[in-house]
């Protein structure tokens, strides 16, 4: 929810501090998309009681998450006046949510897995 409204808003008259970081906007989706995949994999695992296996879970959720930033990204484009789609912003989305689904797997597979069944 709270990426829908940041990607859709417009922050048009709103003060805030300005940092002068070349692309800080792309470590932001990276980082918004890298936290979605990983917890929203976590969450379908727990929601299914484990039922689902991981590899779907991570199907699921990196599916889920690339269309869900790929659609923002449409639709900033197509009802906004403020806001731009950027196609970089959709690769820093796919990116972050790459890594988070990469970062899931890492940490579940391995000798010295946490300590959930899957």
């Amino acid at each position: 929810m709270f990426v829908t409204f940041s990607s859709l808003h417009s922050f048009e008259g709103v003060h805030t501090p300005r940092f002068n970081i070349p692309h800080a906007d792309k470590i932001v989706h990276f980082t918004f998309y890298f936290v979605a995949c990983f917890l929203g994999i976590l969450f379908l695992r727990e929601r299914s009681q484990s039922t689902l296996s991981l590899k779907k879970s991570i199907v699921i959720m990196l599916i889920s998450t690339i269309a869900f930033g790929i659609l923002m990204e449409i639709l900033q484009h197509a009802l906004t006046e403020n806001r731009m789609g950027d196609y970089l912003d959709a690769i820093a989305n796919t990116t972050g949510s790459l890594c988070g689904a990469v970062a899931i797997k890492i940490l579940f597979s391995g000798k010295r897995q946490l300590k959930w069944k899957f």
